[in-house]
């Protein structure tokens, strides 16, 4: 059998090509999805992505399966006991954040019907292709994550900076960042609607 190519990233055999292969950069149109994506990107924040993937079914357990409408009504009680969970990432304020964003997105849902709709309605629905990140020169922000993580911030959303949105962008679909010699790329471009745009669009 002939060997699929990769992005580069995330050949290593395990569970970063496993995530890869299965989740990343395909559409997400689920409002628990997004949230469990946006709880992972909050405690990733100054670590790295394959501590969160080893530490999925932790954060499964301790945020009761990412169900959003249970974790904002977490008290101090429910805080302690996620922060003493062995293999837990013991961190106060990124459980504190994830508990407040729960709360705001409930907000989202309620105001747009679902978090879904108000997410893709910044890229009109559509996954992007930027011109030269087929080529692997992506980027780590830009104009449209400037644009998401300000809009979260005002709504009070907390660990969401542009950085962090731009790596949910990729992650959930919005944006299509894999190389265009993966064999992921191909699917994703021609099965799901897309928008090409170019190196200015994103400055």
């Amino acid at each position: 059998m002939e060997e699929k190519t990769r992005c580069p990233w995330c050949c290593d055999n395990g569970i970063n090509q496993k995530y890869h292969d299965e989740e990343w950069g395909i559409p997400v149109h689920d409002d628990r999805k997004q949230f469990e994506f946006l709880m992972m990107e909050v405690m990733q924040c100054g670590l790295n992505w394959t501590m969160m993937l080893k530490k999925r079914e932790i954060f499964k357990k301790c945020f009761d399966n990412f169900e959003y409408e249970k974790i904002e009504l977490y008290n101090e009680e429910k805080v302690q006991e996620i922060l003493e969970e062995p293999g837990m990432i013991r961190s106060r304020r990124k459980v504190g954040a994830i508990i407040n964003n729960a709360r705001q997105y409930i907000k989202i849902i309620q105001e747009f019907g679902s978090f879904d709709k108000y997410l893709w309605d910044f890229s009109d629905h559509k996954t992007i292709l930027y011109k030269g990140h087929k080529e692997g020169r992506a980027v780590a922000r830009n104009r449209l994550s400037d644009v998401v993580s300000r809009d979260l911030k005002k709504r009070g959303f907390k660990y969401l900076g542009s950085v962090t949105v731009y790596s949910h962008l990729q992650a959930c679909g919005i944006i299509n960042d894999h190389v265009e010699s993966c064999f992921m790329y191909k699917p994703l471009t021609e099965n799901y609607p897309v928008a090409y745009k170019e190196p200015e669009d994103e400055a």
